[in-house]
């Protein structure tokens, strides 16, 4: 492992139709397999680590972040949604740090990686145990299938699950004809998508220009005709919406 550390590097990524980066080329083709490969952004990591809270309360070690993915940060754009990645150190755990994270799979059964989905999983489903009233307990056999069996079905139609979507598709599991309300309960993915992408620009001495594929930032290229006639739609709904009860919350609901 230390040779195959000594000669990765750099890698160059690029983004996709997804709005997820998959690695293009690498320093190390020997080692490392770029067919599928993606690469965790800075805001799909602060994402991720928000949610690992929930876990932690279940005996997930959330220090495994470390040593599951290698660092990488900016080093130049390479225009039409490409950069060129150089590794680096810091933390993901430092909010102020800006950092690429390309799960440690070399070893796919005993990676580091392999290591912190497996941690990730048993925790999520001991706190699933605690939380849902199930006729019998749920394993993690269970939930493993149902994340195979949806990577698979990906598979078949011809589209690699992204890193960050097989670790999300296990923090936010819950089984068919059961949910979950918790109050502190993270934002849900639709919230994650309006969130605004790091300022790369202060954390590198060399700038980085942004094209159209390059969604870090909200569009701020809205139509003002279409603004106004949208807010008198949204006064007339207001009014309603005041008449109405607000719906109550459940913890935990049984099958139905």
């Amino acid at each position: 492992m230390a040779k195959v550390a000594k000669k990765l590097e750099w890698c160059i990524v690029r983004l996709g139709d997804d709005v997820n980066w998959w690695v293009e080329e690498i320093s190390d083709p020997v080692h490392w397999d770029i067919d599928g490969l993606g690469i965790v952004d800075p805001r799909q990591m602060n994402y991720i680590v928000d949610h690992l809270d929930l876990v932690a309360q279940y005996g997930f070690p959330v220090e495994l972040l470390e040593s599951a993915f290698i660092k990488f940060a900016i080093d130049k754009d390479l225009g039409k949604g490409r950069i060129r990645l150089t590794r680096t150190a810091g933390s993901f755990l430092a909010q102020d740090e800006v950092l690429f994270a390309l799960p440690d799979v070399v070893d796919e059964e005993r990676s580091p990686y392999a290591d912190f989905i497996h941690q990730l999983t048993k925790a999520r489903v001991k706190m699933l145990n605690d939380l849902i009233e199930f006729e019998s307990t749920f394993t993690i056999d269970e939930l493993e299938d149902e994340i195979r069996d949806a990577q698979n079905a990906a598979l078949m139609e011809g589209r690699a699950t992204h890193v960050f979507t097989e670790i999300m598709s296990i923090l936010d599991y819950i089984p068919e004809g059961y949910e979950l309300d918790l109050e502190d309960e993270k934002a849900s993915d639709k919230d994650y998508i309006g969130e605004d992408f790091p300022d790369v620009e202060e954390e590198d001495e060399e700038s980085i220009e942004e094209d159209e594929t390059m969604k870090w930032d909200d569009d701020d290229d809205y139509d003002e005709e279409d603004d106004d006639s949208d807010e008198d739609d949204l006064d007339d709904e207001d009014d309603d919406e005041d008449d109405e009860p607000a719906p109550k919350s459940k913890k935990v609901a049984k099958p139905t």
